[in-house]
């Protein structure tokens, strides 16, 4: 056969199913009331972000002045106080929200990074990114253990 079209059984792609295949049916189920590190931090994060989203939404004065509403930050820390509830609980969606919400963190303050006019503005960015990017990389397969003890 031609390199273009390719001998799909023998090609790298059939190898790459039965890799996936391999590593979803090693993945361990999350215990009964395991919780692992990367899940309790992840549920601090939310809780506090709450926490400071409704004090800062509450003791701001003029808070449409600086570009919001009372009504939005309370709205955003239910929100956030939600996501650490689904997230404790060990909630596969929560999981996936947090992670999507992360996901925005990063490339949010990656573009702040481009036009960060100080070097500790400059740092706080690059320390936001990897703290982020590691929460998310651990999260990964937390989620993985969330979907294998749903399927067992």
């Amino acid at each position: 056969m031609s390199a273009a079209g390719g001998d799909r059984a023998g090609g790298p792609a059939a190898g790459g199913g039965d890799r996936a295949a391999q590593a979803r049916a090693a993945l361990q189920p999350l215990g009964p009331h395991e919780r692992p590190p990367a899940l309790l931090v992840a549920v601090g994060v939310c809780a506090l972000l709450a926490a400071g989203v409704l004090v800062g939404g509450l003791t701001l004065h003029d808070l449409a002045r600086h570009g919001g509403s009372l009504p939005g930050a309370i709205f955003l820390a239910g929100v956030l106080a939600l996501l650490a509830v689904g997230i404790y609980r060990r909630r596969y969606w929560a999981v996936l929200g947090f992670e999507a919400l992360l996901a925005f963190q990063i490339i949010v303050t990656s573009l702040a990074l481009v036009v960060a006019a100080t070097i500790k503005a400059a740092a706080l960015c690059v320390v936001a990114i990897g703290l982020g990017g590691w929460l998310f990389w651990k999260l990964v397969r937390v989620m993985g253990r969330l979907q294998a003890q749903d399927r067992r």
